[in-house]
């Protein structure tokens, strides 16, 4: 998400971080081209306006044009204003979901039709339930899209939450009498309501959300909006702000919005918080939606806590004791890697790692043009996994025989063979490194003090980015695009 804009920004900052002073008409230059990079990235012409003067009057202070560095002051005041924009520094806390009240606690789903409303009503009953244990019941309130009700309840059954039994006929109104009743005899903790859309906002429309509102008096009403519609996305997000007490946004497809438009307009127009982004089609993805990490994105700083987050949600913790214990011992075998490649693709691929570590903007670049996605992965899986329990224990039974054995069978050729078993190779001299330093308590003194670059090149780490995915975060290792091939 936010690509082109990123790119845009990224060349502007470029410019001002290689001078060492700025005069006032260089501010104002790099100015006007951060105004058109976000006019062209679909941003409410207002909302630029007051970002723009905003950032101009800090920029062009004593402080930024007398500075050591001063092109990285702007980019710290263009941060900083970008967080605003989008929330504040408080926003992390207003995207999560009150639940604070006597349960169950009603969350009500409202929005147009085909704006991923369904999908995203059961994608956020999931996290609820996985990450903050709460028991949920999803109701369908859409009698007029057909097998509207039967979707969710198959959505249901994909995410282990239970749906309210389909009775034919039902209005809106009344499903929704039956739903609170029904949660409230189950003991349920939080009932989502996932209502009826339209192709537009019209007054039928409106008036069934009134009335489902009404009587359900929930505690959030969330706007599910497609950030691929752009402007069109907060006018929707306007019209219903007026009519329902909406408390938050969700806005699906943010995977494929290279612009990102309607997220930075979005906060600003309507006044409410974006609590989500739905980040693809399966139910998993979705995240909160915090304001400093997504300006980091956008700047290319990279969102490391994100990044994390998606490890240790991709990882079981008895591999990862497993894999803490062959480190300390300095061991490494094929099956390491292999978990180590398939933790890599839970957590998005190759991009989606790229892309939220700093200062791999250029290498994430590089990769698509060198052919290096995701598809490697599940190549280099395959290899390993053509081999035998004992090939993988110990590589070095894989002679010039069992090589070619290894690659008929996984559809690749025999130099992709070596090239993971040189990966392999780097990987266990990463961890014999380890091992000499201390294990892991000698490894954990190096963070912060700037020696884990000079003590470990290319290891991204277990957990984090997987193997050769760091250069001490600077940028990927030269030898990688040797280790993954190309397609």
């Amino acid at each position: 998400m936010f690509e082109s804009l990123s790119d845009r920004l990224g060349n502007v900052f470029d410019s001002l971080r290689g001078r060492g002073a700025l005069k006032e008409d260089e501010v104002r230059a790099a100015m006007r081209e951060v105004r058109i990079a976000l006019l062209e990235a679909d941003v409410a012409l207002p909302v630029v306006r007051r970002f723009i003067d905003k950032v101009t009057e800090a920029a062009i202070g004593q402080e930024v044009l007398r500075s050591v560095t001063p092109g990285q002051q702007v980019v710290k005041i263009v941060n900083d204003a970008l967080v605003e924009m989008l929330g504040g520094e408080d926003g992390a806390a207003q995207a999560k979901l009150d639940l604070e009240a006597k349960p169950p606690v009603i969350v009500m789903m409202v929005g147009l039709q085909g704006s991923g409303k369904t999908t995203s009503t059961a994608k956020i009953a999931k996290r609820l339930k996985e990450t903050e244990g709460k028991k949920v019941l999803m109701a369908s309130l859409d009698v007029n899209r057909p097998a509207a009700q039967e979707q969710l309840a198959v959505l249901g059954e994909q995410a282990g939450v239970a749906t309210l039994p389909i009775i034919a006929g039902q209005q809106p109104v009344e499903i929704a009498n039956r739903a609170m009743q029904a949660a409230k005899l189950q003991s349920f903790d939080v009932l989502m309501l996932d209502t009826a859309g339209r192709l537009h906002v019209d007054e039928a429309l409106m008036a069934e959300m009134k009335a489902v509102a009404a009587v359900a008096t929930p505690k959030e009403v969330l706007l599910v909006v497609d950030a691929l519609t752009g402007q069109d996305a907060v006018n929707v997000a306007q019209s219903f702000t007026g009519e329902v007490p909406l408390t938050g946004v969700v806005l699906t497809r943010m995977d494929g919005d290279a612009r990102g438009g309607a997220a930075l307009s979005m906060r600003a127009v309507t006044g409410k918080p974006i609590k989500f982004a739905g980040t693809g089609e399966k139910l998993d993805a979705i995240e909160p939606f915090v304001p400093s990490r997504v300006a980091n994105r956008i700047l290319g700083m990279g969102d490391i806590v994100s990044m994390v987050e998606k490890a240790a949600a991709s990882v079981k913790e008895e591999d990862a004791e497993r894999l803490a214990k062959k480190m300390a011992a300095g061991k490494f075998d094929l099956d390491d890697l292999r978990m180590q490649l398939q933790q890599m693709t839970k957590m998005g691929g190759l991009g989606a790692i790229a892309g939220m570590m700093p200062g791999m903007k250029k290498a994430k670049a590089a990769m698509a043009q060198s052919g290096m996605d995701d598809r490697v992965l599940l190549r280099m899986d395959a290899i390993i996994s053509s081999m035998t329990a004992k090939e993988r224990a110990n590589p070095a039974l894989l002679n010039a025989k069992r090589k070619k054995r290894v690659a008929s069978g996984s559809g690749t050729q025999v130099q992709d063979v070596n090239k993971v078993l040189k990966m392999h190779q780097e990987m266990s001299k990463a961890m014999k490194q380890i091992k000499k330093m201390g294990g892991l308590k000698g490894l954990g003194a190096l963070f912060g003090k700037g020696g884990m670059d000079a003590a470990m090149p290319g290891l991204g780490g277990p957990g984090l980015g997987g193997p050769g995915l760091g250069g001490g975060m600077g940028g990927l290792p030269p030898d990688l695009a040797n280790l993954l091939g190309k397609k």
